[in-house]
C-alpha cells in the first residue's frame, strides 16, 4: 500500500523489520504521552527488541506504516490461546494521523491476513482509557467483553477485552 495523502509525503505500510523496534518504541511512547498517567518504560516492552522476530515466532505478522521519515503506526496480529482465534497487539496510530483512513488500512491488513490462514475471530486487550480506540474496535464489528485485566505495570493499567468474529 502507499498513498498521498495530505500530509505531502507518501505513507508506506509494509512489514516491519527488528529494527523497526526503536520507531515502534517512540509510537507508542508518544500515544502514551497522550495520557497523563500512563507511562513508557521500555523494560515492560521486552518484545520492541526483535519486534518482527518476536510475532513471527509467535505465528503471526507485525506491521508497520512508515511516511519517510519516522514510523507512524503498527499493528500486530498472532495465534491467541483459543483455537482458530487471532489476537491483535501493538494496534497504534501516530495522533496526527488519526481520521485520515491509516487505522483502516492497518487493520484491514490484519484482517487479510486472519482470514487468509482460516481463523473464525479476534480478540485484542485494550487499555481502559484508550477510549476513542474502543470507539474504533466497536464500529468495526468487535463487542466489548465482561472480562477485565490490571497488568501490574508502572502506569497502573487495567484493559477491557473485545471480540469480533470473522
Amino acid at each position: 500500500m502507499s498513498t498521498n495523502l495530505d500530509f505531502h509525503t507518501e505513507v508506506v505500510l509494509r512489514e516491519a523489520r527488528d529494527e523497526d523496534g526503536r520507531g515502534i518504541r517512540d509510537l507508542i511512547a508518544g500515544v502514551f504521552a497522550e495520557y497523563p498517567d500512563l507511562v513508557f518504560l521500555d523494560e515492560e516492552f521486552p518484545e520492541l527488541a526483535r519486534a518482527a522476530t518476536n510475532y513471527r515466532n509467535m505465528g503471526g505478522r507485525l506491521w508497520v506504516l512508515e511516511d519517510g521519515r519516522e514510523i507512524i503506526g503498527s499493528i500486530a496480529i498472532v495465534r491467541s490461546g483459543e483455537p482458530g482465534i487471532d489476537e491483535l497487539f501493538k494496534f497504534y496510530l501516530h495522533k496526527s494521523r488519526r481520521g485520515s483512513g491509516l487505522a483502516d488500512v492497518l487493520f484491514g491488513k490484519a484482517l487479510d491476513f486472519a482470514r487468509s490462514r482460516g481463523s473464525k475471530g479476534i480478540v485484542l486487550w485494550t487499555d481502559t482509557r484508550f477510549v476513542s480506540g474502543h470507539r474504533f474496535y466497536e464500529k468495526n464489528g468487535f463487542i466489548r467483553g465482561r472480562e477485565e485485566r490490571e497488568l501490574g505495570d508502572a502506569s497502573n493499567s487495567r484493559e477491557y477485552v473485545y471480540r469480533r468474529d470473522l
